[in-house]
C-alpha cells in the first residue's frame, strides 16, 4: 500500500482486482452496445491503469534509492549523499503528482472548463476585484501551459468589469478548479479612494466543465430568449465591437449564458449554446447530488459571510481559505497565479 496524505491509501490489490473487473466487462459481446457507458468503462480502466503503473515504477525506484543509502551509510560519499538526497526529493514530487491524480478521477475533471466571474456590490472598487481574480486564474493557466478565452465581459463604468467568462482548456482545466465557485473577498487600501481608507470587496466565481457531444441535454427552443447585440469590449483580437454578440436566457431556470469572443454571429451562438449545455448539465448532477441550493442560489449572496476564500493585502499579508483552513502570507504570489497549494488542499479535502 501507499500510504497518502490526510490518511488516503492506494490500494493495490484493490486496484488490480478492479482492472481484472473490468477487462471481464470489456470482452463481453454487448459491452460496445452502450457506446457513452463503454468510454466511460475505458476512461476508468485507463485511469487505473496508470496509477498502478506508476505505483510500480515509483515503488521500485524508492528501492533502489535504500539500497544505495545503506551501501552508502559504509563509505559515506559526500557526493552520493547530495545525488541521493536530489533523487528523494525528485521522487516525492512525483508521488506527489500521482496523489493528485487520484483525486482528479471525477466524471468530468478532465474536460476544459469556463470560468464565470461577477462583480458584487460595490462599483469600481468590486467590479477592480473582479478583473484581478481573472488575471490570477489566466496567470495560473499559462503556469501550467493551458490555453485560454475570452468568452464574454461587460466593462466596469471605470475600471475592470461587472461579469466576465473565460475558457480555459487543459488537461484536468476542470478537475483543478472545481472547487473555485464561491465569493471570493479582498481586503486592500483602496487605491480609488483619495483618504487611502481601507475597502472590503468581493467577487463571485462559478466554475463549470465544457461539456462535449457525448453528452445529451434536452433543450427547448421554446424556452430560449436568443438577443444579439454589440459587444461592449475594447475590441482587438479577443473581443468585437459588430453586433454578433449573442445572449442566450434559458427562461425556465433564468440561467443566462452570453460571447462575443467571434465576429460571427453563427460562432458565437454554436459556443454560448455550448455554455448553456455545460450549465445545465451541471445543475442537474447538483440536483442529483441533493443539494440544499441551486446552481444559481450559490451566485446571488456575494457579501459577508459567504466567502470561500479571503485575501487580505492591509493591514497585515494573507490569503485563507475558509473550508480547508490553509493559509499563505504571501498574496502578491497567490495573486500572480499561484494557485497550486489552495487548489491541492481543495482536492484533497473537499473531494
Amino acid at each position: 500500500m501507499l500510504y497518502l496524505r490526510y490518511g488516503v491509501i492506494f490500494d493495490k490489490i484493490h486496484c488490480i482486482k478492479k482492472i481484472e473487473e473490468i477487462e471481464i466487462e470489456i470482452s463481453k459481446p454487448d459491452f460496445w452496445n452502450d457506446n457513452q457507458n463503454a468510454q466511460l468503462v475505458i476512461k476508468e480502466k485507463n485511469h487505473l491503469e496508470r496509477i498502478l503503473n506508476d505505483y510500480k515504477s515509483y515503488k521500485e525506484e524508492l528501492t533502489n534509492i535504500k539500497e544505495l543509502v545503506e551501501l552508502n551509510t559504509k563509505d559515506n560519499d559526500e557526493n552520493l549523499t547530495k545525488e541521493l538526497e536530489m533523487s528523494l526529493k525528485k521522487l516525492e514530487l512525483k508521488i506527489r503528482e500521482i496523489e493528485l491524480f487520484c483525486f482528479l478521477s471525477k466524471k468530468n475533471d478532465e474536460l476544459d472548463v469556463y470560468v464565470e466571474i461577477h462583480a458584487g456590490a460595490g462599483g469600481t472598487e468590486s467590479q477592480d476585484w473582479a478583473e484581478m481574480l481573472r488575471t490570477m486564474y489566466i496567470k495560473w493557466a499559462e503556469k501550467k501551459s493551458f490555453s485560454f478565452s475570452l468568452i464574454s465581459e461587460t466593462k466596469g463604468e471605470e475600471v475592470g468589469f461587472k461579469s466576465s467568462t473565460i475558457k480555459i482548456e487543459g488537461k484536468y482545466a476542470y478537475g483543478f478548479l472545481r472547487h473555485e465557485s464561491g465569493v471570493h473577498r479582498l481586503v486592500r487600501i483602496s487605491p480609488f479612494d483619495s483618504d487611502k481608507r481601507r475597502h472590503t470587496s468581493f467577487a463571485s466565481v462559478w466554475v463549470y466543465p465544457v461539456v462535449n457531444e457525448s453528452v445529451v441535454v434536452d433543450i427547448n427552443d421554446k424556452d430560449l430568449r436568443i438577443d444579439t447585440y454589440r459587444s461592449s469590449g475594447a475590441g482587438g483580437q479577443h473581443v468585437n465591437t459588430t453586433d454578433s454578440a449573442v445572449r442566450i436566457t434559458h427562461q425556465p431556470t433564468n440561467i443566462v449564458v452570453q460571447c462575443q469572443n467571434e465576429r460571427s454571429q453563427h460562432k458565437n451562438k454554436d459556443t454560448a449554446m455550448n455554455m448553456l449545455k455545460a450549465r445545465l448539465y451541471e445543475l442537474e448532477l447538483q440536483k442529483k447530488k441533493e443539494e440544499s441550493k441551486s446552481v444559481e442560489s450559490s451566485k446571488t449572496d456575494i457579501g459577508w459571510g459567504h466567502q470561500i476564500r479571503s485575501y487580505v493585502l492591509q493591514p497585515y499579508q494573507m490569503v485563507k481559505d475558509s473550508r480547508t483552513g490553509l493559509e499563505r502570507t504571501d498574496p502578491d504570489k497567490v495573486l500572480d497565479g499561484h494557485l497550486n497549494p489552495f487548489l491541492e488542499e481543495s482536492l484533497y479535502k473537499l473531494n
